[in-house]
């Protein structure tokens, strides 16, 4: 190759004991809209302060990619998204999110996450948070996580909590036409309660610059 990559994210991967996680590309994207479809949480909760598994089911899997095609294309030093797809034993199970703005001054970075059902209680998401957060702290050198879930979000609080997340306040949001309060979290590298595993990267180097980790 007589030139750089174009785009070095296709070549980052972040493996754990289970599972390994890659920025979404288009083939993985059509199996997380299958995880979608077969169900994502209770429907009479809503875990997400943007409702999108509300959506009308014949777009759901068409929203879905538009968003996380704008969110790829959107990709800057200044303002970047990285959608980890989750996979277990070579399968999608979810995405795990990792979002940095202004991160060469700040070192903050933002989570977010969702798996399928079929898949929850098993420790899976403490572990796919835990990973982006060794990545966030060891690799690109952040100094500050941040995070958010709604009080009755009780699954997602207590991954915050295993992992040593400090709450920092709430904020009010209206909820399907209902006010909800979101606790919000913060975590510092001292803070961290680490797994008993190191996590493994793969491709980093390239891939420094387009983050403002350079």
């Amino acid at each position: 190759m007589d030139h750089p990559e174009p785009w070095p994210l296709r070549d980052l991967v972040l493996r754990t004991p289970r599972l390994e996680l890659r920025p979404d590309d288009d083939e993985g994207l059509r199996e997380l809209v299958g995880v979608a479809y077969a169900g994502v949480h209770d429907p009479a909760t809503m875990p997400f302060l943007v409702a999108w598994t509300d959506a009308d089911r014949r777009y759901l899997g068409r929203g879905m990619l538009q968003h996380f095609w704008g969110e790829r294309a959107r990709l800057d030093p200044a303002a970047w998204t990285l959608n980890f797809l989750v996979r277990h034993k070579g399968r999608v199970i979810g995405v795990q999110g990792l979002t940095g703005r202004d991160f060469a001054v700040l070192r903050t970075v933002d989570t977010g996450s969702w798996i399928g059902r079929a898949h929850q209680r098993d420790g899976i998401g403490t572990e796919m948070r835990a990973a982006v957060l060794q990545f966030a702290f060891d690799h690109l050198g952040a100094t500050e996580a941040t995070s958010g879930a709604f009080t009755d979000n009780t699954a997602s609080l207590r991954v915050s909590e295993k992992l040593g997340y400090r709450r920092d306040g709430v904020k009010r949001h209206v909820r399907r036409d209902a006010a909800a309060t979101e606790v919000l979290l913060r975590l510092e590298p001292d803070g961290f309660v680490r797994p008993d595993w190191t996590l493994r990267v793969e491709g980093l180097e390239a891939c420094r610059g387009l983050l403002g980790a350079g």
